[in-house]
């Protein structure tokens, strides 16, 4: 298993290695062009940044210093080289592979004017067994360099992550004047994605690479949320399965190949920050926001399959961010409507909501999501409303006590946070925008999502700074672990572009691939959990045997009935969300089985009074079919109709879930 490298100096001294400047080397065959380069580094050399070794293989990058202190990736008559191959390879992209001999090599690497070089020793026979030894000096010091260069606004911009999901009322689909000037001009750090933005892997790719052009000296975190399943924002490739119906796998190996393939979609589109997993404990049946998002009940659950799709994520080179801190699992409103409170105290929290955040931060995972949500026996602090005027409590997103306290100095968390969507009612109606802002950078938070108004709040923080409303060095600290995590994830501009042409051809030829395809299908196929079966399953149907599928279509049960359709010929699919008419009940009694699907999202979905569920009980009480019943979304539907006599749930409304659905109900199901 692979391992995130740290700055190993303690351990090469007491070994006895040295650190040692390095000499230009070599014979210099052309000198760096362009205008104010101060120097050439490695970016593993740089203190904070960490790399991991994947199948014998670590990627390096080079990067031009200049003197303003901005940094980018060199791509102008860069060579590399291996001291000793023997020891490892290196190619001029970077890339070095390691053979598996033992011994030590350096990789350097030139622009004909300036150098460096960074030690590799391999000494065992497993790819853990890799010293990376890095260079020190103050020609490190990227990051410090950087924000001692940079001004308040291109500071306070690294902190701003807006969306543009519509402009004057249309989608985004391809960047607006409007909206590249407002890159510029706020010097964003980061723009969030969304369904209505991204609608075919062409269109993507180039929105994404026009964010990017758009963007000031340093690489947009262009970030958006796919986590599988219900939260699906990509409109093509592959549909991955969501938590829930990974958690029915039970299956690690399987979890962390679908985060590798939802990741490697991501980065061929240019997408270099998923805003996933979901790590909320769900032990609240009636939770209305988080549900089938989450792997399930069980914390140790939720911790494995946790990390496992976190390393599939990160292995792919895009960034993962666990949510929603400190826990929404047990909740039973929707912080984008309301308030909601979790009770508990600490002692409790760690052992259920906590768990799996600190089991992803131990790991290493780059990002955490705050919630919107109250824990008063961590933060029992009180502010009065700007809806009503009432005294409420200070959510998880805007407490020092939480993000600071309890997340930064209990917890150890040294990676980027960044809030939920500061949109969401929970904030907006009771903070406004401006005062919620300030509120979350002051309690600790790296990233400001989706703030209502740029140019107000980001005119409030530049006033607050200079008032001493937030300390500068607040900002700072947020500034060194954003710009951490680029250097970390390869999100730096490069000096040269490659084609829009050439991104678009990789893009095609990565998004919705025949290997993805077939992580997707295996991942669903595996999901489908059987939770009653009267001896009724698998159907063994007879020629003239009539199926009658019922449900509602624009909840998805038409793609049930075109699976079903692939089984058997004599199919009839029965139109309804509410209970049936006299007429389509003589259709249903003419049957010898019912295949029945609901789709729910909320206790409301599953009350007696719900349309749904007295079709479904009608079904059970004034036919005497057998009812196979299929909850395409919530597992917990049984509880509004117990008695059909068999029961199939699939956590999500995905083709490849149908498709498996009906394959388990005809005996298909592949192993």
């Amino acid at each position: 298993m692979s391992k995130f490298f740290k700055t190993l100096t303690v351990s090469f001294l007491a070994a006895g290695l040295t650190v040692t400047q390095i000499p230009v080397f070599g014979t210099a065959k052309a000198k760096a062009e362009s205008p104010g380069v101060k120097d050439l580094v490695i970016d593993l050399n740089v203190p904070q940044v960490t790399r991991e070794v994947k199948d014998y293989k670590i990627v390096l990058h080079a990067l031009h210093v200049y003197d303003d202190g901005h940094f980018m990736l060199a791509s102008e008559n860069i060579a590399w080289k291996s001291s000793n191959k023997n020891v490892a390879s290196v190619d001029q992209d970077g890339e070095v592979t390691l053979t598996g001999h033992n011994g030590k090599t350096f990789i350097s690497v030139t622009d004909g004017r300036y150098s460096d070089r960074i030690s590799l020793q391999y000494k065992g026979n497993q790819e853990d067994n890799v010293l990376l030894q890095k260079e020190e000096g103050d020609r490190y010091n990227l990051i410090g360099h950087a924000l001692k260069n940079m001004s308040l606004e291109e500071k306070v911009g690294q902190m701003l992550m807006p969306d543009f999901r519509t402009w004057n009322g249309q989608n985004v689909t391809e960047i607006k004047p409007e909206i590249e000037q407002l890159v510029k001009d706020y010097h964003l750090g980061g723009v969030i994605l969304f369904r209505e933005n991204v609608v075919t892997t062409e269109q993507t790719t180039k929105l994404v690479n026009s964010y990017q052009q758009a963007a000031d000296q340093y690489g947009l975190l262009m970030a958006i949320d796919q986590e599988g399943g219900v939260i699906t924002r990509l409109q093509s490739g592959t549909d991955m399965p969501g938590n829930m119906a990974l958690g029915a796998t039970r299956s690690e190996a399987l979890t962390e190949k679908v985060g590798n393939t939802i990741g490697e979609e991501l980065k061929a589109l240019g997408i270099n920050m998923n805003l996933a997993p979901d790590l909320d404990v769900n032990i609240n049946p009636d939770n209305p926001v988080i549900g089938v998002r989450s792997f399930g009940g069980d914390p140790e659950l939720v911790s494995k399959l946790g990390k496992a799709y976190i390393k599939g994520l990160q292995e792919s080179g895009t960034a993962a961010t666990g949510k929603h801190f400190p826990g929404h699992g047990d909740t039973a409103v929707d912080s984008h409507l309301g308030l909601p409170e979790v009770p508990y105290d600490l002692d409790r929290l760690k052992k259920v909501e906590l768990y799996p955040f600190q089991q992803a931060m131990d790991a290493g995972i780059d990002a955490i999501m705050t919630a919107h949500i109250t824990f008063p026996k961590i933060d029992d602090s009180k502010a009065i409303s700007k809806k009503d005027g009432t005294e409420i409590s200070i959510p998880a997103t805007l407490s020092y006590k939480v993000l600071t306290g309890l997340m930064r100095e209990d917890m150890g968390f040294k990676g980027v946070i960044i809030t939920d969507a500061m949109n969401m009612q929970a904030i907006s109606d009771h903070f406004g925008p401006v005062d919620a802002a300030i509120r979350a950078v002051n309690a600790g938070a790296d990233i400001v999502l989706m703030p209502v108004g740029i140019k107000e709040v980001a005119n409030s923080l530049y006033d607050a700074v200079k008032s001493g409303a937030i300390p500068v060095d607040r900002i700072e600290k947020s500034d060194e672990l954003i710009l951490t995590l680029k250097l970390n994830r390869g999100i730096i501009k490069p000096e040269t572009e490659k084609s829009i042409d050439d991104k678009v051809a990789n893009a095609l030829k990565v998004v919705g691939s025949a290997d993805h395809k077939e992580i997707e299908k295996e991942a669903a196929a595996k999901s489908i959990t059987l939770v009653k079966n009267n001896a009724v399953l698998p159907l063994n149907v007879a020629e003239g045997d009539k199926i009658a599928v019922v449900g509602y279509s624009g909840y998805y049960v038409d793609r049930l009935f075109a699976q079903v359709q692939k089984h058997h010929d004599n199919v009839t699919f029965i139109d309804a969300s509410k209970p049936l008419s006299a007429q389509q009940l003589t259709q249903v009694r003419d049957a010898n089985y019912i295949i029945l699907g609901t789709y729910t999202s909320t206790v409301s979905g599953r009350s007696p009074s719900s349309g749904q569920m007295q079709l479904a009980n009608q079904l059970t009480s004034q036919t005497n079919v057998p009812i196979i019943a299929v909850a395409i979304r919530n597992p917990y539907d049984i509880m509004a109709y117990p008695n059909v006599a068999a029961y199939l749930t699939q956590y999500g409304f995905a083709n490849a879930s149908f498709e498996a659905t009906a394959n388990t109900i005809f005996g298909k199901r592949e192993k």
